[in-house]
């Protein structure tokens, strides 16, 4: 049977953790030494447990976070199924422009599932306090992330290509 492909990006500020996220999930490792991404890395990562039916084929666009909202003007969008949109759980600055950056998803790819990832979980000290909540009163599908520990990584890719599925993309 066919494998259906698709084209996930990964968006937010610089260092958030996006390659640290794709790093984990496609070759399950964490390194703590940070390499800003120029311009776009690719990955690819197969779904291919049995509640995939027919498999699934992720080409995740790990993109430089210097494009901002800019990303949205350039060719690198074109042809998204959806986007992971990360935030760094510990700095508010990087959590408003993720609301900036889905909402202009949203207009830009209008129909395109994506969700806003909190990710750095395993920095928080105490109770995370209402971040999660305040992205689900705005309507923003949110979850959280630890590209270090693992938390959740495979299920924020696996639950974006469900939707995906569902939606016919």
């Amino acid at each position: 049977m066919a494998s259906t492909a698709l084209k996930i990006m990964l968006l937010g500020d610089i260092g958030v953790g996006k390659t640290s996220l794709v790093r984990r999930l496609v070759f399950k490792t964490f390194t703590a030494d940070y390499k800003a991404t120029l311009g776009v890395d690719i990955y690819t990562y197969e779904l291919s447990e049995n509640r995939y039916h027919p498999e699934v084929s992720l080409a995740i666009w790990d993109v430089d976070g210097d494009f901002g909202p800019g990303i949205f003007k350039h060719i690198y969008i074109k042809g998204a199924s959806a986007a992971l949109i990360l935030a760094d759980i510990t700095r508010m600055q990087t959590q408003s422009s993720a609301v900036n950056l889905s909402r202009l998803f949203e207009t830009s790819l209008p129909g395109r599932p994506f969700k806003v990832i909190m990710n750095k979980t395993d920095l928080l000290e105490g109770a995370p306090g209402d971040v999660l909540a305040d992205f689900k009163a705005l309507g923003i599908d949110t979850s959280r992330t630890s590209a270090k520990s693992g938390e959740n990584v495979e299920a924020a890719f696996s639950s974006l290509a469900k939707l995906c599925l569902e939606r016919g993309l």
